[in-house]
């Protein structure tokens, strides 16, 4: 009995104390369920490892906040922050990439193609169309990093040439913005040559006076900065951007001495005379506007026969168009 006894008086204090949970529940939040910081909302700044809120950034133009640091800027995006809304037109959006080497590492080259496709939502890491700037027209082009980092293949080579050619024949002035790792190994020989093809367009262009603004991003490297990105008429870059031929690690590797300190970067570039200006971001588009209004005072001179109406390059088969 008495064993009876206490099993009852246990039963009735668990039950007790149930319930006193039960009613105690909503103070102490125990049966909700915990919630974390959503994924993104935060994120941390390579310029000065502070972690900071996503939306301030992309509200301060993909700028840090605390430090200046230039984050990465989509296609879309810089077409939005430089061109007047709603103003650009996109021409060559059809040109597509094709497999002349069948190259392949751990993908074929057009499965990671069509990877770069779905990610990006663009069809290649250039888009050139024809655009205005506070009122002004110009053609614009741009290299986006976000696909296969911005390397020059045929297509990229082959989108830069027509628009200089277009700016010939429109005598508009030409605004490109770089973003880029060099020429595309996928394509061999083929990229390379673009580097040749989109300078000689240049020099076309040069002889015409038509301005040309290059603007340098982070990073410029490669076959992009030893063409079209260095041969403008002005030649622009963002704060902190890393430009140059070959990477820091690779020339210290070759010539065994350590390199000074910024080396590769806009602020030093600038220093050695070898662009024009460091821009921040939020003046990029006051600054080229204003720099269009004073190329465009000058005389553009009559074109010759032959270049009245240029022949636009023929794509080669290996393009697909």
């Amino acid at each position: 009995l008495p064993a009876v006894c206490c099993r009852r008086q246990a039963a009735t204090g668990a039950s007790r104390v149930a319930e006193r949970s039960k009613t105690t529940a909503w103070l102490t939040h125990e049966d909700r369920k915990k919630r974390g910081v959503p994924e993104g909302l935060w994120m941390g700044c390579d310029g000065c490892g502070a972690t900071i809120y996503r939306k301030q950034v992309e509200d301060n133009l993909n700028v840090c906040p605390e430090c200046d640091h230039h984050f990465y800027v989509s296609a879309t995006n810089r077409i939005d922050q430089l061109l007047d809304e709603d103003s650009f037109e996109e021409w060559y959006a059809g040109l597509l990439p094709c497999d002349p080497l069948e190259f392949a590492d751990q993908k074929t080259y057009p499965e990671r193609i069509a990877a770069e496709q779905k990610k990006t939502g663009l069809t290649e890491a250039c888009v050139v169309g024809r655009g205005y700037m506070r009122g002004r027209p110009l053609v614009f082009g741009l290299t986006d990093a976000g696909f296969i980092m911005g390397s020059m293949g045929s297509v990229v080579g082959e989108k830069i040439t027509r628009s200089i050619e277009r700016a010939i024949q429109l005598k508009t002035p030409l605004v490109i913005v770089s973003a880029s790792g060099g020429a595309r190994m996928y394509e061999g020989i083929l990229s390379l040559m673009q580097m040749a093809k989109t300078s000689s367009a240049l020099s076309k262009l040069s002889e015409m006076k038509i301005p040309y603004i290059s603007i340098l991003t982070d990073p410029t490297m490669g076959g992009v900065s030893a063409s079209f990105s260095m041969l403008g008429d002005i030649i622009l870059a963002e704060p902190g951007a890393l430009i140059g031929f070959a990477g820091p690690r690779v020339i210290e590797q070759i010539i065994k001495q350590k390199l000074p300190e910024g080396f590769q970067t806009a602020e030093f570039l600038l220093e050695h005379g070898l662009i024009d200006n460091v821009v921040h971001r939020k003046n990029l588009k006051s600054t080229v506007a204003q720099l269009l209004r004073v190329l465009k005072s000058s005389p553009v001179p009559e074109s010759s026969p032959e270049m009245e109406e240029p022949t636009l390059t023929k794509p080669p088969e290996l393009l697909g168009a």
